[in-house]
């Protein structure tokens, strides 16, 4: 029997075959298309990767089927839908992830909306002006994975698996630090503050930081960090000095860390997550070891306006302390209010001569030994340590002139004597002055220098009325007196030519005179008989002319 069926022949007909009729082409198409979104189904389906759902407090920026999730600036899934939570608190965003973004969705993995943002520590998500806000990823290392996040509000200042350390800085408050703000060694950025929070206890603040490759090698057991925000200004005896990390530690705040001289040659780095305590400024930063403090208290008879917590506390002019703490206390005998100065004084900050003190019980019992000091004079002074602000600090030093005082060793804490410094010295003679001047009788000398002054007045008065004109005229006729004296006593006066007559017969009578006496002096005999016959030998005698006419002697 043929596989091929055939009708039956008619006797005289030739045979008539029937073919199976094969299905149209036309057919192919749709199978065709089904066949290819099958397989992108399957394709999709085995493509597909997490979808996860991320919490945010806005939506800014975020659109369904077109926002992406970008690792690394790689696109790794895309929102899928944006909406409310139930309470409407917040913006819930479901994400669909790719399947080779599978490692990047683990339980500490962070996410955080790029957009363009401006602040202290500079401007970041400028790309995102032409295309748009983004998520942002940041692989976690957990290993197991999450499907619940909760956005970040702000991008992480470090991404995890950035090379370098994190440290942890202990501070007594936060000042002007802020996430991001930098950190300097040398003066040169090498890192940034990750995070900050409360201590458990609430008495501090605990900063996360973190130092970029290869600088956190320079970060060892002995380094020191210190706040570097805002200006350090000094007036010292050299003048006035400005210091400063940068323009942006100004702004944003910042910190800065140095290992000290003193420190060796340790150059161990130091262990990832070791903690560090976060000093005021680099002097305190750098300085060398306290060691254990010594708390001594201080007794002052008046206020100390100008004193503040943290003032200094020095000794031969070295800093030996700090001020911790100032109260009042009230004396029953003098009834008066004295300032009691809580300090902490640091033996171990004498140095060489620390090493050099008796090692007897006295020298290592401070209670005994402080007494031996007191005993020479050793007293605290509050002096002056800034004209311009007034501020004030501790003085420990010897005085020869103090009193003697005593000094309880067993009292607790010990209680160093006090002595009035300069400053209350002058106080206390410009206090003098002013009683006496007090006591003056102002008001009656004040009286009689005005009933005084009134008089003077008058008497001026009087003088120019009428002693000042008296004297004008009396003046005027001296003048012309003396203007008639130069007349008389004048060359071609006729006294002064009858006076020159007199003195020539003046002087001719003493010759004669003198004649006489030398004839008297050869022949006295001639009172008596006359004159001699000798004949006159004495010397003829020029003629004087006077007026032109002769004189005959």
């Amino acid at each position: 029997m043929s596989d091929t069926p055939e009708t039956s022949q008619a006797p005289g007909y030739p045979a008539v075959v029937e073919r199976r009729r094969l299905p149209s082409l036309i057919w192919l198409v749709p199978v065709v298309a089904a066949l290819v979104g099958l397989s992108m189904l399957i394709h999709a389906w085995l493509s597909a990767g997490p979808e996860i759902s991320i919490v945010f407090q806005t939506a800014t920026g975020l659109e369904a089927g077109k926002t992406p999730v970008k690792y690394k600036d790689v696109t790794v899934g895309m929102v899928s839908r944006v909406g409310l939570s139930e309470d409407g608190s917040h913006v819930r965003v479901t994400v669909a992830m790719e399947k080779s973004a599978e490692r990047l969705v683990r339980a500490d993995s962070r996410f955080w909306v790029v957009r363009p943002r401006i602040g202290l520590a500079g401007v970041s998500g400028i790309d995102t002006l032409f295309s748009g806000a983004y998520i942002g990823v940041d692989a976690g290392h957990a290993e197991q994975t999450g499907k619940e996040f909760e956005g970040l509000e702000t991008p992480p200042t470090v991404i995890n698996g950035a090379p370098g350390r994190s440290f942890v800085l202990h501070a007594d408050d936060l000042g002007s630090l802020d996430i991001g703000s930098p950190i300097y060694y040398r003066r040169i950025q090498v890192g940034r503050i990750a995070s900050y929070q409360l201590e458990p206890d609430g008495h501090g603040v605990s900063l996360q930081i973190f130092i970029d490759a290869p600088y956190d090698r320079f970060v060892t057991a002995r380094t020191r960090f210190w706040n570097a925000s805002g200006i350090d200004v000094a007036l010292g005896a050299n003048g006035l000095k400005l210091n400063t990390q940068s323009l942006s530690t100004l702004i944003a705040g910042g910190i800065a860390f140095a290992t000290p001289a003193y420190a060796g040659d340790d150059k161990a780095a130091a262990a990832e997550q070791s903690k560090y305590e976060l000093a005021k400024d680099e002097q305190t930063a750098l300085a060398p070891p306290n060691g254990p403090p010594q708390y001594v208290e201080l007794h002052f008879e008046r206020s100390l306006p100008g004193l503040s917590i943290g003032a200094p506390v020095q000794f031969a002019g070295q800093e030996l302390g700090r001020v911790v703490s100032i109260n009042l206390d009230y004396d029953p005998v003098k009834q008066r209010f004295p300032s009691v100065v809580g300090v902490e004084l640091f033996p171990q900050r004498l140095g060489r001569a620390l090493d050099k003190l008796p090692k007897t019980r006295e020298g290592t019992d401070p209670a005994l030994f402080m007494r031996r000091l007191v005993a020479h004079g050793l007293r605290a002074q509050v002096r002056s340590g800034n004209l311009l602000t007034g501020q004030l600090y501790i003085a420990i030093d010897f005085f020869s002139n103090a009193p003697a005082v005593a000094f309880d060793i067993t009292a607790q804490p010990l209680v160093l004597p006090t002595i009035n410094g300069d400053f209350d010295r002058m106080q206390e003679q410009v206090a003098n002055i002013v009683n006496k001047v007090e006591k003056l009788p102002l008001d009656s000398i004040g009286r009689h220098l005005d009933a005084s002054l009134s008089s003077l007045d008058q008497a001026l008065k009087q003088t120019n009325t009428q002693v000042l004109p008296a004297a004008t005229r009396t003046l005027q006729q001296a003048q012309e007196s003396l203007g008639g004296a130069q007349g008389l006593i004048a060359a071609d006066a006729p006294l002064p030519q009858n006076l020159n007559q007199t003195l020539q017969e003046v002087r001719r009578a003493a010759r004669a005179v003198r004649e006489l006496a030398d004839l008297l002096g050869r022949h006295p005999e001639s009172l008596l008989r006359g004159l001699p016959s000798e004949p006159d030998v004495r010397p003829a005698v020029p003629p004087v002319r006077s007026g032109g006419a002769e004189a005959a002697p």
